[in-house]
């Protein structure tokens, strides 16, 4: 056998070991079970860290002020040295919603909105800059956790300005937590594909995502995987405190992972899987902004380490752009052999793409074009670690982490 050969079949053998022992990755049944309302409401507190995210609030907010739970929660925005205004934006659009206002005003019946509900109460508060040794995000979670504890709430629902909620996700996701014996439940919010780019990249992001953290490992008890989706998060307060978060993982740039590390590795239970009824309004109309997205965290993934930068690279190439490569040089070259494996390497990539596509409500010829967008992840990915090295890594909004 050529090189060639044994270089095409280890890609089809790759793909044999991704689609029946990496934890069925490509499934997407791994949704929130429905389950029966506890005998009590327990209080929760949504905690919503926004960095200038005036321009998304209109299509988010309102959806956290409008849920339909029946025990008590509120909101507590904070606003992490915003300059467009986000505080701002935020209080008229509880005004909007008929909300209590802020604390002083808590205890006041709000106005119903259409369905004949209060809003919930909203409070924004601003903790500062963040001190060394903590990224900005985490250091308004920190802010907000602490009005949360003040508050006595039991659970936390750690969500991103940019997550709109269906009016019953937050009393889905707490029948979940309570049912299950859950200390964290997370859904990846459904990301916007409205976009040509949109819609080539963003469903290869979940599909990337659930290949690293396959999330029937995630759910496992006792396993060691654990993940998380940052956009919607709901945690025990208690397992919180027990976990030291957000404390535990201050300076963490993939903040969402790591809480759900430390929530593990501390013996809480916790549940990963795609969302129905959360998604994120967050519009990405050009590469650029995609591009800028996974860039600002994929060295940091890799620990940013030159040698898993390297492992990472050669991996993605063997997986993903053999195959068609193997077919086109074993179609050209004469080598039926090299032909067949990576055709078979491609179908079986395709077939698992295409569940992922479903979701999203992609066609399916669209799988065919998963080596070509794996590329873009592979570049990407280089760049993130030569912007790392020149001092530029994990740059958000006007921060660079080191």
């Amino acid at each position: 056998m050529t090189l060639l050969s044994w270089i095409a079949l280890l890609s089809l053998l790759s793909w044999a070991w991704l689609l029946l022992g990496q934890g069925l990755f490509w499934r997407t049944d791994v949704r929130l079970p429905l389950r029966p309302p506890p005998s009590r409401w327990p209080s929760v507190a949504v905690v919503v860290p926004a960095r200038d995210e005036a321009a998304v609030l209109p299509d988010s907010l309102p959806s956290l002020l409008a849920q339909a739970y029946p025990g008590q929660a509120r909101v507590f925005l904070v606003d992490d040295g915003s300059t467009d205004g986000t505080a701002g934006t935020a209080r008229a659009l509880a005004a909007e919603a008929g909300e209590p206002g802020e604390a002083g005003k808590a205890g006041k019946a709000g106005k119903a909105g259409k369905a004949g509900r209060a809003a919930l109460p909203l409070t924004v508060s601003s903790p500062g800059e963040p001190p060394p040794g903590w990224t900005g995000k985490l250091w308004a979670l920190r802010h907000g956790i602490e009005q949360a504890y003040a508050a006595d709430a039991e659970y936390l629902l750690l969500t991103d300005a940019d997550i709109a909620h269906r009016p019953e996700s937050l009393r889905e996701l707490v029948a979940a937590a309570e049912a299950g014996g859950y200390d964290l439940v997370s859904q990846m919010a459904r990301l916007r594909t409205a976009t040509g780019w949109e819609r080539l990249v963003v469903p290869a992001f979940v599909y990337f995502f659930a290949q690293l953290y396959p999330f029937r490992w995630v759910n496992r008890a006792g396993g060691r995987t654990a993940a998380a989706a940052g956009g919607c998060v709901l945690l025990r307060a208690d397992a919180a405190r027990r976990a030291r978060i957000p404390e535990a993982v201050r300076g963490a740039l993939i903040d969402d992972v790591s809480v759900a590390r430390e929530v593990k590795r501390t013996g809480g239970r916790i549940w990963l899987g795609l969302a129905e009824r959360v998604d994120s309004v967050r519009p990405y109309p050009r590469l650029a902004e995609l591009w800028a997205m996974v860039a600002r965290s994929a060295y940091a993934q890799l620990r940013h380490s030159p040698l898993l930068l390297a492992a990472a690279v050669g991996g993605l190439a063997l997986v993903y752009l053999v195959p068609p490569l193997a077919l086109t040089a074993g179609l050209l070259g004469g080598a039926p052999g090299v032909a067949v494996a990576g055709t078979l390497a491609w179908a079986v990539m395709a077939g698992t793409y295409l569940p992922v596509l479903r979701y999203y409500g992609q066609p399916p010829w669209a799988a065919a074009l998963l080596p070509f967008t794996a590329g873009l992840y592979l570049l990407m990915t280089v760049d993130s670690a030569v912007r790392h090295h020149r001092g530029k890594g994990a740059a958000w909004k006007g921060r660079t982490y080191a």
